[in-house]
């Protein structure tokens, strides 16, 4: 299986990866072949990829410099931008003997595939955040690590699955690195879009955007890579509209099916304010309730360890050793900044799937051919579609996307819920 399967309507992207894996795959081949320090090959490569990268967003076109040290994958949620850098940084690592053939790096097979896709390989470094943003001090940490020279020779790759969190002193920070990169360092940064990720930084980086991905195709990976049944696989799919992470948790986790099902049903319980209200604080609730089993999951294992850590398991009656106290504080910081944020997600989600149902409401009420989404609560699509007018719809579909805006503004999660559910009472 070659690292680009999972990579799900991305032709284009795929192909263009693979023509840069080859050229980066020549480069090391070359400095190993060749009776030349390494070293001075990877300065000229790296050297030469600064340049690319200068003029990436400009004139230069995609087949005149195959490979270059920053990347940035750009795309709507769920489209995989996540997978095509883990991808890219597997084939960069490609040790496969098919290479000597002719054959692409990307096997999938051989160890430098298999250890990037799961996450061991010593020469690539995948961050995510679970926090609202990221800092300075982790992101000099990074800068830190990109300096070091590739354990295995090849490539030292950097998978930023979260460039859009990056502060402006982060920014700032990695900026100086996407610069001036150090030999055989290749950067992969992934964002929603090119808005997100600072000017300076996106004019040295290869763009590449991807596209949401078929509905039909996403079926079609959940069943043949995690086992669903075909009509699970596609009711997922379709009720998510390609979204691959969010077809997947649905297909898989009842809960999150009953939390969307829920969902579904506020648009019926909003005939008088005191619904509104009710509605408003149900949805709250449940994306605390959320938030809460993810702290479940982790907050008392790490914990654990950190105690253990620091020695507060070794005969100690559980209590830690003297200065030690910040240690512990900066973690359940931490634990608090993560519950916020995975609050804010559940409730971002559930934004999104009533924003959905508006959508299908519309595509009623406009007699468009349109595949409907949420065909599983059709009898309650009909119903408010007969019963308002395409007007009044889109008024709905604005005030939820208001409420969406508000939130990220750091308002109040319950007021802006509040204002959106008597926002679409009135319609």
């Amino acid at each position: 299986m070659a690292v680009w399967d999972d990579l799900v309507g991305q032709d284009r992207v795929a192909s263009q990866l693979t023509a840069a894996a080859r050229d980066a795959d020549a480069l090391v081949t070359a400095a190993a072949d060749g009776g030349r320090p390494a070293s001075q090959d990877a300065a000229e490569a790296s050297s030469a990829s600064s340049a690319l990268a200068a003029s990436a967003g400009s004139s230069v076109s995609a087949t005149s410099s195959k490979m270059t040290h920053a990347w940035l994958f750009t795309g709507p949620p769920g489209s995989g931008r996540a997978a095509a850098a883990r991808a890219f940084a597997a084939a960069l690592q490609c040790v496969s003997p098919d290479r000597a053939l002719g054959g692409a790096p990307g096997c999938g097979f051989c160890e430098g595939c298999h250890t990037t896709l799961i996450g061991t390989h010593a020469d690539v470094e995948v961050v995510r955040t679970d926090l609202l943003s990221i800092g300075v001090k982790e992101t000099r940490d990074l800068v830190r690590r990109a300096q070091l020279s590739p354990a295995g020779g090849r490539w030292q790759v950097i998978v930023l699955e979260d460039a859009d969190r990056l502060t402006e002193g982060a920014g700032n920070v990695l900026l100086k690195a996407v610069e001036e990169p150090a030999p055989r360092t290749v950067w992969l940064l992934c964002a929603p879009s090119l808005e997100d990720v600072l000017p300076t930084i996106r004019s040295r980086c290869r763009l590449l955007t991807l596209r949401t991905p078929p509905v039909d195709a996403v079926a079609d990976l959940l069943v043949r890579r995690d086992g669903i049944e075909p009509e699970l696989a596609a009711s997922a799919a379709r009720a998510t509209q390609g979204h691959i992470d969010r077809a997947r948790r649905l297909a898989t986790d009842e809960r999150a099916r009953a939390r969307r099902a829920a969902v579904l049903k506020l648009p019926l319980r909003i005939d008088d304010v005191g619904g509104c209200l009710k509605a408003a604080q149900e949805l709250i609730d449940a994306a605390a309730e959320d938030a809460k089993q993810v702290a479940e999951e982790t907050d008392v294992k790490e914990t654990e360890e950190l105690r253990a850590a620091l020695g507060a398991a070794a005969g100690t009656g559980g209590r830690l050793p003297r200065g030690t106290a910040g240690a512990m504080k900066e973690l359940q910081d931490r634990q608090k900044r993560r519950a916020t944020r995975t609050q804010r997600d559940s409730l971002d989600l559930a934004l999104t799937d009533l924003a959905g149902f508006y959508r299908d409401v519309l595509a009623l009420q406009f007699g468009s051919r349109t595949a409907l989404a949420n065909t599983d609560v059709q009898d309650a699509l009909e119903r408010i579609a007969a019963g308002s007018r395409p007007e009044r719809t889109l008024r709905r579909i604005e005030a939820v996307r208001a409420c969406r805006e508000a939130l990220d503004r750091n308002v109040a999660p319950l007021l802006a819920v509040e204002a959106m559910t008597m926002a679409l009472r009135a319609g």
